[in-house]
């Protein structure tokens, strides 16, 4: 276990090393070291495997039906893909890069939430009202918990302590707790809940409403409705700064990007962003916001700080999904029409932060009609 322990060590602090030494092209860290980012390609039912530190594609891997979303286990090196027509998760073996379990679940599954610990799997079923709950040890469903229609997301809280789902056909959500897997309250909210976002500490979801073009914040502590705030045109993702202070809004139809202060549920500014905005990743210091414009292949990045957009870089075809390297150097664009994945740089030749003007660094093909995308670094025991 020592031996085991220190191995990871050395990789993550081999991992600071081009950030200290401003070196691009770091040596292994160690012998049995990867990084490697998984995208679900929903018409070839196929998960790319591509590995970050090559920037290649490593593997074509065989899934179910229609895989949408994945998601990586922070304790051990497994990833889940979900597998909306055939109903079932597919288990993939990071260090092999092979399934070795399917997990059957309920009707329409499009997403997998896991909890903190890397115990837990929760997949809302949209096709049949309820909620499945996976034991990722024994690889198995431990319970369904009927939640109400139209299920379609569900995410854990970061205390792990929830389980907050969105129910469409019930404007509402339902709240579970983790530990019972009984549903303690139903919330009403607004029309046509799509996409939450939870504050880091646990205390409030905002949810996107899409057809009423209004964010309903709820208290998790509380199950109370707390405010029902008009944002842009069609809502339909959310995304919170790490410190918790502020969350912003993708407002596809609206062109637009809304700025929500989490203290004072109150929105601050909604700003025009681009063509179809779709999905907002922020920075792990809280000073940027990238955001994918569908509409126009292009990711924006947005500056906190200054409260203005700092630059406008063109990718593949569709952007939509994306992710930053396990290092944060690179940010990684899946674009579904296209086909692809871009690689942009957040750093310069010498190893200078250029995270407010980045630059395309390569693309990588991908299958047809890629989705999502979940990155995994890990040390290899085999």
């Amino acid at each position: 276990m020592l031996n085991k322990f220190a191995t990871r060590l050395l990789a993550t602090i081999c991992l600071a090393i081009p950030l200290l030494c401003g070196c691009r092209d770091a040596p292994e860290p160690v012998p049995n070291y990867h990084e490697y980012a998984y995208v679900t390609n929903g018409a070839d039912n196929t998960v790319s495997v591509i590995d970050l530190r090559s920037l290649s594609g490593k593997a074509r891997i065989p899934v179910g039906k229609n895989p949408t979303g994945v998601a990586a286990n922070p304790h051990k090196n497994e990833l889940y893909v979900v597998n909306t027509d055939s109903d079932n998760v597919s288990v993939i073996d990071a260090e092999t890069s092979k399934v070795t379990s399917i997990i059957g679940v309920h009707r329409a599954p499009y997403f997998i939430d896991v909890s903190p610990d890397g115990k837990r799997g929760y997949v809302a079923n949209s096709g049949s009202a309820n909620l499945s709950v996976i034991d990722l040890d024994q690889k198995k469903v431990l319970k369904t918990i009927n939640v109400g229609g139209g299920s379609s997301l569900a995410k854990v809280t970061p205390d792990g302590k929830l389980v907050v789902v969105t129910l469409r056909d019930e404007d509402s959500v339902a709240v579970v707790d983790a530990e019972t897997l009984a549903v303690r309250n139903n919330v009403k909210t607004c029309s046509k809940p799509v996409a939450l976002g939870i504050l880091p500490d646990s205390s409030k979801v905002f949810v996107a409403c899409s057809q009423s073009n209004q964010i309903a914040v709820v208290d998790l502590k509380t199950d109370k409705l707390l405010a029902l705030l008009d944002v842009g045109k069609t809502p339909i993702y959310v995304a919170a700064k790490p410190d918790g202070g502020e969350v912003y809004v993708c407002n596809f139809d609206g062109q637009s990007l809304s700025e929500i202060i989490s203290g004072t549920n109150e929105v601050n500014n909604t700003f025009l962003i681009g063509n179809r905005p779709v999905e907002a990743l922020i920075s792990r210091d809280n000073s940027l916001l990238y955001v994918s414009n569908f509409g126009s292949d292009s990711v924006a990045v947005y500056s906190i700080d200054n409260g203005k957009r700092t630059s406008s870089v063109n990718v593949g075809s569709r952007p939509e999904g994306m992710a930053f390297s396990p290092n944060h150097l690179m940010l990684l664009v899946v674009n579904t029409g296209s086909g692809d994945l871009t690689v942009l740089s957040l750093t310069d030749r010498k190893g200078n932060s250029r995270a407010d003007t980045p630059a395309l660094e390569t693309m990588v093909p991908l299958g047809r009609d890629p989705r999502a995308i979940a990155v995994k670094a890990f040390v290899s025991q085999r």
